[in-house]
Order: C-alpha cells, then sequence, then structure tokens
C-alpha cells in the first residue's frame, strides 16, 4: 500500500507503522500445531527463571493481530496433542553468546595463517563491522528492555541482565584478541608484503611533508573542531564516529579547553603513501605496481596538525574515541498514518539513540577517560580500551588492494548450464528454457546476473509479458532489478513491487527506491502492517499461444547482483501451475484481502511455515518409532526458535538422525544424552557467506501433491520422498511470526537429489567446518590425518567448472 495515488488514480489506504518485537515457543509435548502470530501468549514480565513449559510468545496488540488476520488467516488444521515427559529446562543455549561464537569463528579465519594474507584483512574487518550491528541492535536491545521493565527471562534461562554481563565479558576478550590479531600477526606479514600500516612518527620526513600538503589541501576544510565551555555544551557524538578527544590550553591564561574534533566519513580511513612518498586516499591501488605502499590512519594526520585547528592555543593531548549507539529502528504500525513518513522520523530519531559502547584508545589519561565516561553516560562494562587505530571497519580498502597474489583464486560466476550450453554474449531465452524445465540456481556458482536479472530484463521488454510482481528487501545502489520494473511499467506493463522499507540499516535506500518506482508508475506496496516482506519471489505473467502462463522464482536471497557474487543461495525458476497459483495467491495476500488463501506447494508465515515444518519433524519421528527410514537435514543462518528445537529434540528421542548445518546463531544442544543424541551441528564459513536455507525430510511413505501449507497426509497420489524445500527463513521468532516467508517445495526428483547431496557433503567428517559441542563450544575442524580437509566452497567452484567445460 502506497501513500502516494497510485497509477489509476485511486488513492488506496494508508499503511500503518510496524512493531519489532518477536516472538517465540517453548514446547514439552510432541505437537503439530499451526498457530498464528495473534494468538500468541503473552511473556511474563519477570526475571525469574520461565518454566519448560511456558511459550516465550511477545503478543500483538489486538487492532494489529485483527489487521494481519485479515490479510492472512490463523491456520485452521487441528493436529493430535501428544503428551511426553517434559524436556530439560537447560536445554537451550543463549542466542546472544552463540552470536559471539559465530564472530569468534570469523576471527578464526583471520588467525588462519593458511588463508590468504588479504583475505585475512578482510576478516578482521568483517568481524568489526559484525560487532557494530551487535551492539547497535542486540545490546541496545536488552538494555531497552531492561530499562522499561521487560525483563523476561531468556530460553536459556537467564536474565537480560545476566546476559548483558555474559556479553561484556566474551565482548572484551574478543575485541581485544582482535586487536592483537592485527597489531602482533598480520601487521608484520603485510609488512613483509610491502604494505605497511604505519603512524605519524614513522614516517620520514618527505612523507610528512607531502601529508602536511595532503592536509591542508583535503582534509583541513572539512574539518570542524566543538570547543565545550558554558556557552558550549558537550557536542553530540553520532554513532559510529570516529573523534578526537582533544585538551588545549591557553598560554596567557594557562586555562584548559577540552575540544572535540570528529573524522568526518567522508575521509578516507587510512591514506596510501607510495614509495615516493605521494600521499592519496587508499583505493584499489597494486604495490606490485607501485613499489612499496604505507597507509597512515587519518586521525594520525589530523592529530599532528590540531595546532592549525587552534590557533593560539597550546594542544597539551589528544586521545581517539569511537561511540556506538542504540540505532535498532522501532515504528509501532498500529498508531501510524503513513508508514514511509513513519519510517523516515524514525530513520532522524535513530541518529540520537543512546550510547551502548564507548572505545578509547588504551593510551588515554584517566581524567579524559572519566570525562568521556560521565559526559556519554556510559558504564565501565561498556567501555573498550584498544589498541590505537580504533574502527577496524576501515581495513576493507587493504583487503581490496590489487594484489591477486595475497587474496582467493579469482572466481567468475557462470550461466547454469540449462541457460546456456555455453557461455555468450547474446541472453537465451530464458523463458524458453523455464518452459523446458524447473531450473534450481545455485548462487554465485551460478551467475545471478545471466539468470535471475536477465529473467526480469527479458520480462520488462517483451510484450507478451502482461504483469510483474516483485518482492524487494535488500538492493543494490544502482539496482537493475529495480530498472527493469520502471522499464517494464513504462512500456505499460502492470507491475507491482512490494518494497520493504523496515529492512534494517537500509530502509532509507529503499524509502528513495519506492518513491523512484511509484514516479515510474509501479504500483508500490508495503506489505501487511505488523510484518516485515522477507519472502524472495519474482511473478511473471505471459501471453501465450496456449493461454496465460505464469513464470516464477522463488529463493533465498535478496534481488541484489553486487552480494549475490559472495552469498550462497538458491533459487527455483518455474513455469509450474501450482507455483504460479500459489505466488499469485500470495501477492494477493500481500496487496490486498485474501486471508482464506491456500497453497500447493508453499510454506508461508506466519501462518504455516513453523507448524509445517513441526509437522514433518513429527512425521519423521514416528516413521523412526515405527522402524522406517528417517532423517532430517536443516540448512539455515540462525535457529533459536524454541518449539521447533523442541520438535527435533523429539525426533532425536525417536531416533530420527537430524544433521543442522548453522552458520550463525544456534541454540540447539547437540549430543546431549538422552536429548540430543543422534543431532549433528555443523558451521561453515568461508570466502562467500553461506545464505541459502534448505529443509529436507526423509518422507518415507511420500509427500501428498496439495495441501502442502495444511500440515497433514491428505488421502490420493503421493509423491516419492524425500522432501526438500528451499526458501527465506530461518528457524527464528521474527522469521517465523513476524515477517511474510516462502518455502518452496522442489519437484524435480535430481534437483531434491542435488540438494540432499549438497546437505550431506556439508555435513561429512572430510569437509572443513566447525562442529559444535552440547557445552556450546564451536570447536573448528580443518586438517585430517591426511591433511586439509576439503573446503566446501572450493569444491563447489571446481563442479561447477567442470560441467561448463562438459557443455563445450
Amino acid at each position: 500500500m502506497s501513500d502516494a495515488t497510485s497509477s489509476d488514480g485511486t488513492t488506496p489506504a494508508r499503511p500503518r507503522r510496524a512493531t519489532t518485537s518477536t516472538s517465540g515457543r517453548s514446547a514439552t509435548t510432541t505437537r503439530r500445531t499451526t498457530r498464528a502470530s495473534a494468538t500468541a501468549a503473552e511473556e511474563p514480565t519477570t526475571t525469574a527463571p520461565v518454566p519448560a513449559s511456558a511459550p516465550r510468545t511477545r503478543p500483538l496488540a489486538p487492532e494489529l493481530a485483527a489487521h494481519i488476520a485479515e490479510h492472512i488467516a490463523p491456520g485452521d488444521a487441528e493436529n493430535e496433542v501428544v503428551e511426553a515427559e517434559p524436556l530439560p529446562a537447560d536445554r537451550f543455549l543463549d542466542r546472544e553468546i552463540s552470536w559471539l561464537a559465530f564472530n569468534e569463528r570469523v576471527l578464526q579465519l583471520a588467525e588462519d595463517p593458511t588463508q590468504p594474507l588479504l583475505e585475512r584483512v578482510r576478516y578482521l574487518a568483517i568481524f568489526a563491522s559484525n560487532l557494530d550491528e551487535f551492539f547497535m541492535v542486540r545490546v541496545a536491545g536488552l538494555k531497552r528492555r531492561i530499562a522499561t521493565g521487560l525483563a523476561v527471562t531468556a530460553a536459556s534461562g537467564l536474565s537480560p541482565r545476566q546476559v548483558l554481563e555474559a556479553i561484556s565479558v566474551r565482548a572484551h576478550d574478543l575485541s581485544a584478541r582482535h586487536a592483537r590479531v592485527f597489531a602482533d600477526e598480520l601487521q608484520p606479514e603485510l609488512a613483509s608484503q610491502g604494505i605497511t600500516l604505519v603512524r605519524w612518527e614513522e614516517l620520514g620526513e618527505a612523507e610528512q611533508d607531502r601529508l602536511r600538503k595532503y592536509f591542508r589541501k583535503q582534509i583541513f576544510p572539512v574539518l570542524t573542531p566543538l570547543a565545550v565551555d558554558p556557552a558550549h555544551p558537550f557536542p553530540y557524538i553520532s554513532g559510529l564516529s570516529l573523534n578526537l578527544a582533544v585538551v588545549v590550553v591557553n598560554p596567557a591564561t594557562g586555562k584548559e579547553h577540552f575540544a572535540r574534533v570528529k573524522v568526518p566519513p567522508l575521509l578516507p580511513r587510512y591514506i596510501a603513501v607510495d614509495g615516493r612518498g605521494r600521499p592519496s586516499a587508499a583505493t584499489s591501488q597494486a604495490p606490485t605496481d607501485q613499489g612499496p605502499m604505507s597507509f597512515v590512519p587519518v586521525e594520525d594526520v589530523i592529530a599532528q596538525h590540531l595546532d592549525q585547528l587552534f590557533p593560539g592555543m597550546e594542544v597539551r593531548e589528544h586521545h581517539t574515541f569511537r561511540v556506538t549507539r542504540n540505532e535498532d529502528v522501532e515504528v509501532e504500525e498500529d498508531d501510524a498514518e503513513n508508514l514511509l513518513q513513519a519510517m523516515e522520523k524514525e530513520l532522524l530519531r535513530r541518529k540520537f539513540g543512546p550510547p551502548v559502547r564507548l572505545e578509547i584508545a588504551d593510551s588515554i589519561t584517566p581524567r579524559i577517560r572519566q570525562l568521556l565516561v560521565r559526559e556519554l553516560d556510559v558504564i565501565e562494562d561498556e567501555v573498550y580500551e584498544l589498541p590505537a587505530p580504533l574502527d577496524h571497519t576501515g581495513l576493507n580498502v587493504i583487503a581490496d588492494l590489487d594484489r591477486a597474489d595475497l587474496q582467493y583464486p579469482r572466481f567468475v560466476p557462470t550461466t547454469h548450464r540449462f541457460l546456456a550450453e555455453v557461455e555468450s554474449a547474446t541472453p537465451t531465452d530464458v523463458f524458453a528454457a523455464i518452459r523446458a524445465r524447473d531450473i534450481l540456481l545455485h548462487h554465485p556458482y551460478d551467475s545471478f546476473s545471466t539468470s535471475v536479472q536477465t529473467f526480469l530484463e527479458q520480462a520488462a521488454h517483451d510484450p507478451k509479458v502482461l504483469a510483474i510482481k516483485q518482492t524487494l528487501y535488500r538492493t543494490s545502489g544502482d539496482s537493475p532489478i529495480v530498472d527493469a520494473l520502471i522499464d517494464a511499467a513504462e512500456a505499460g506493463k502492470q507491475v507491482l513491487a512490494l518494497v520493504e522499507i523496515k529492512a534494517r540499516f537500509d530502509e532509507q535506500a529503499n524509502i528513495e527506491w519506492a518513491r523512484k518506482l511509484e514516479q515510474a508508475g509501479v504500483h508500490v506496496v508495503y506489505g501487511i502492517v505488523g510484518l516485515k516482506t522477507h519472502a524472495k519471489l519474482s511473478l511473471v505473467v505471459r501471453q501465450e499461444s496456449d493461454g496465460l502462463r505464469r513464470y516464477c522464482h522463488v529463493g533465498t536471497g535478496n534481488y541484489n547482483p553486487k552480494t549475490a557474487r559472495i552469498y550462497t543461495d538458491l533459487g527455483l525458476l518455474t513455469c509450474d501451475p501450482d507455483v504460479g497459483q500459489d505466488l499469485t495467491r500470495l501477492f494477493n495476500q500481500l496487496s490486498g484481502y485474501a486471508p482464506k488463501s491456500r497453497f500447493h506447494r508453499l510454506l508461508v508465515a506466519p501462518r504455516s511455515v513453523r507448524s509445517g515444518l513441526v509437522a514433518r519433524i513429527d512425521r519423521e519421528a514416528q516413521a523412526a518409532r515405527e522402524g522406517r527410514p528417517s532423517w532430517i537435514k536443516i540448512k539455515v543462518n540462525s535457529m533459536v526458535d524454541e518449539e521447533t528445537i523442541d520438535a527435533l529434540y523429539r525426533a532425536s528421542q525417536a531416533g530420527v538422525p537430524v544433521d543442522l548445518c548453522v552458520r550463525g546463531i544456534c541454540a540447539v544442544r547437540p549430543g546431549v544424552p538422552g536429548l540430543s543424541e543422534t543431532i549433528r551441528v555443523r558451521s561453515i564459513l568461508g570466502r562467500f557467506l553461506e545464505h541459502a536455507r534448505i529443509f529436507a525430510f526423509a518422507a518415507d511413505e511420500g509427500v501428498t501433491k496439495e495441501v502442502a501449507d495444511a500440515g497433514r497426509d491428505d488421502t490420493g497420489d503421493r509423491l516419492p520422498g524425500p522432501e526438500v524445500y528451499i526458501g527465506s527463513a530461518d528457524l527464528m521468532h521474527r522469521n517465523l511470526d513476524r515477517r511474510v516467508e516462502a518455502l518452496v517445495r522442489l519437484a524435480d526428483p535430481d534437483q531434491v537429489a542435488e540438494l540432499v547431496d549438497l546437505m550431506d557433503t556439508s555435513m561429512s567428517d572430510t569437509t572443513s567446518s566447525w562442529h559444535l559441542g552440547p557445552d556450546g563450544v564451536w570447536t573448528r575442524h580443518a586438517q585430517g590425518d591426511e591433511g586439509p580437509l576439503r573446503d566446501l566452497q572450493s569444491a563447489l567452484i571446481y563442479r561447477q567448472r567442470r560441467q561448463r567445460g562438459a557443455t563445450r
């Protein structure tokens, strides 16, 4: 729904603002349930331990729940409840501590000497960026719940205060370790390769002279010193900005003054100095071509010229510091008239969130440290003293240097073999290829630009295409996907774009895209009040000789050509009538009112993803009890939903082999006697970010063809197992209760076998990965008796090249 007048001259209803609260469940019975978030039970507002059987769900406001029900009705499947012994209360690992363990795995890659040097530098930058977001969102959320009295005990049994204390200890240790890796390991190795990170005093006189000129021309004009005195209160410190705390003295009076100098974010984080001492903004330069390269932190250059910012004053001391603020956006949709405007206002408020972390250089004097702590109103646990330079997110500029010898081997995605027999500058007719067979894409090994992007671009320019419907959660700054939708609208096609303007940290970009699309005549809607639309869907309606045909794409990743080169994702291109009908109904739900829609090959959150998966898990457990073949294989980014985890525990108790490949947060305790002995948990990290979601089940008795979302075995024809779904949902409360997510069942036996094989390879003891123990400790397994274990992503690159070679 758009706040602007649509292209047909009507003014659609105005949307409302959304809450960001999440919900979850904990179960002590084996059950098949279908529950919408509108009926969720209220959390107790207490820090006392929560019983093992208590639901962990926050309620929606009644008005908001009613509004969601007008679009997506609560599931109506009645499922049996089998009483069972209660599961142990300590069966869940803490999600926040698990996230820190994930970031530790990233840090371990930076510590790994077998990784290319510049890639290790990149992992340091990723670690720093991850930790920034963790504090801005997760730590900030914990503090907010404590401040508002919503101190609900976590599923792990810890109160928010206990979680914060554990986070502080772990985050301080990891931050110090991160700094040591940079200073003690990577800087010496970089220097041995002609890439040095130097401080001002380590530069020669000629280099310093050139940097003085650079400062006067490129830096000085954009600096703004801010004094602190009775007429100038302590300045606002923006989140994640790098700052200099400066103490100056008036020689005439001997009086000290405090000032703050912000390092403008438009300045380069490091200034490059080539072998002849010439400074420049650090970009992708090649030391091999230009000789050794030195990189100077920009704050060092500023610090050496503070006398020019405070003429007539004596600069007595200066120290760098950095503040992290609460930047999680909260928009109460049921109180808003206009979602677009409400989000814009909330983005302005984000800049003024309370501090949650203060990073200071360890050389800081006690009095300046005390001043910053007092003025920023932080406690000691929120202070991180680290060696300068601070803010290692800027190390990407070094990781991106043109040094192929210090990076992963070059990789170029290729066109899927069903879209082109050989690589060619002339694109294949995508519609003809999809008519021939369903196509399962595996990015980045299969090119996004020659598959999904080409699919939408051809649809935009094909005169036979009548309509395009598209979800957009995150896309690139110069998005060819958005351009294709605009081209289609300008060509007179009916175009619907469902833009999720609440996608965290992409809100402003998505607001701009929404306005650009509206101006081109695209029907822009923002989904359902109270729910983020996270599903990855494209629907193209084409007039053909035998009638209308619907072409579909259902994926696990965003429609973003840039991230599609570094994220591993899956996508299904199909013109199957059932999938086409499903997507038509789902888009109608999202843009209009169709609460009773049923789906054949989709599971859709918040209505049926959790209940559908739990039903399938229970089915495998029943098969195991009856002595029939059973197994469960799941690959997700995160797994914390208590009800789903409890179902997996019950399946394990029944003897079902359960394999879980989880990149990030995982609350499951595998290998606990009597609880999870048959559950294995692995995590794979590498050059690509593992982002695909796979849900696979043995389905020994087969799969019914229709009513997939009902979660019941209807009589009728059955398809042979295994049963495999891919889609956008992780096993988190927000995905299952507060988002629109879609999983699609694969129908092609070859594609089913391909993903089952991928899961088996991922979980193999011969594949490099991290293994999770029952104590929550992740152990890396990268070396075997005969040398390094197989790197999954390298193996998939090799397989892709071999397949392309076989088609030539």
